[in-house]
């Protein structure tokens, strides 16, 4: 190819039939493919996960299950599938796969976080950094902090309408996607200050609370042409009395217990337990205070994810001490202290305070999607200060698990959610 940014700006046409239909055993679900009229050109998605993959968007047209006495989505449930270009306030480089499946997975994290206002921000279909807080402006401002690398060109999610604080904010940095159930008076305007910005106003993010009732029918593509279907994930931690007390024997019938939560820390782990929900396992999350402060994903071991989210911990804390006293990242300061002796005492300076700080994570809350099997994992989380953890349980060194938190001085609560988060 000539020109190799031309890819990145050139719509694949797909040939994809206009309905899609699925039959399971005696019922159907019937699909309609979707498309938009744009600057007088009818389009549908820009392409799929890479620029030479076609793709289309369907969404469900009529047709329901009534598999195993499990309420399924039906029609009146879509949110990005619906997407229209009334919604479509600014279109930007329209849409392709990548952009609709970030939103759908903040809308995914969302439908657990509904009694406050929540902010979400994305990337790759994992979540980059999420909080909520009493105002959308505050949670999406602290969302951003949590890891304001890994936003770079990212997707805003949020669940309450879109204040001029948080537009303000996005029109600062460089985000792909903006949505939100509606937004206020003027913030439009600023949001269109960024010309390939995509808005999408999707009034549901408002209505999310009746989405944990219910499920869908979950559908993976295998690599031969196979499928798996199944039914999709439905957080069973709503409140925080729905956590178990994380109890288990030893092997010689020692029953042993942990410390249970306090009221905050509890609020900690469902909202961490909730963002998880949206997290490519092997994962863990680091949260304090209703926001997250590292997200370890797509680990194939448990103590290797752990590692992780402590080593982007200290390296995004370090970086938030550079730009915010410096002007620049971490990155440019490290670059410039290689032929700067001054730099290079500024860069000591803040690697010392990040060790102290042990990368904010002292009095932090964990969360993992899977149990732990050995205690390595909660030995290396208690090490940077975490207070709290909640985990599925159901381990056979769940014992051992529970030792390593009741041996740490102060003593590490535990909790069990009685169920795994895997999400791959």
């Amino acid at each position: 190819m000539s020109n190799l940014k031309a890819m990145y700006t050139t719509v694949s046409k797909d040939d994809f039939p206009q309905t899609l239909t699925i039959t399971l055993g005696a019922e159907s679900l019937v699909f309609e493919k979707r498309s938009w009229t744009l600057d007088g050109e009818e389009k549908g998605l820009r392409y799929g996960e890479n620029p030479d993959q076609p793709a289309a968007l369907y969404a469900l047209k009529s047709g329901a299950l009534s598999c195993a006495g499990i309420r399924w989505r039906g029609p009146e449930h879509g949110i990005v599938s619906r997407l229209s270009e009334a919604q479509m306030i600014q279109a930007g480089k329209h849409p392709g796969k990548t952009n609709l499946t970030d939103v759908d997975n903040g809308a995914n994290i969302l439908q657990y976080l509904c009694e406050r206002p929540a902010a979400v921000i994305l990337k790759h279909n994992n979540p980059c950094g999420a909080a909520w807080s009493d105002d959308i402006a505050t949670a999406l401002d602290r969302a951003f902090w949590s890891d304001r690398i890994a936003a770079f060109g990212g997707a805003v999610v949020v669940n309450r309408p879109f204040s001029r604080a948080a537009a303000e904010m996005v029109a600062a940095n460089y985000f792909e996607v903006v949505a939100a159930p509606a937004f206020e008076e003027g913030t439009v305007e600023i949001l269109k200050g960024r010309k390939n910005l995509r808005i999408m106003e999707l009034p549901a993010l408002a209505r999310l609370q009746d989405m944990p009732q219910s499920a869908f029918l979950d559908i993976k593509s295998l690599a031969d042409g196979g499928i798996i279907v199944q039914k999709s994930f439905v957080n069973r931690i709503l409140t925080d009395a729905d956590f178990l007390p994380a109890t288990a024997s030893t092997r010689e019938g020692v029953q042993v217990a942990a410390r249970a939560p306090d009221k905050a820390e509890l609020a900690d782990l469902r909202f961490a337990w909730a963002v998880e929900a949206g997290v490519t396992s092997n994962s863990v999350i680091f949260a304090r205070d209703g926001a997250t402060l590292a997200i370890g994903t797509g680990e194939q071991d448990r103590v290797g994810c752990v590692e992780l989210a402590v080593h982007k911990a200290h390296t995004k804390y370090a970086d938030v001490l550079a730009f915010r006293e410096q002007g620049i990242s971490l990155y440019e300061l490290k670059q410039k202290a290689l032929a700067d002796s001054g730099m290079q005492d500024l860069l000591e300076d803040i690697e010392a305070r990040t060790r102290a700080a042990r990368g904010g994570l002292i009095g932090s809350r964990l969360v993992s999607d899977g149990f732990f099997p050995f205690r390595d994992g909660v030995d290396a989380a208690t090490a940077q200060g975490v207070s709290a953890i909640a985990q599925p349980g159901g381990s056979l060194r769940d014992a051992e698990v529970i030792m390593a938190c009741n041996e740490m001085q102060p003593q590490v609560a535990m909790v069990f959610t009685g169920q795994r988060s895997f999400k791959h």
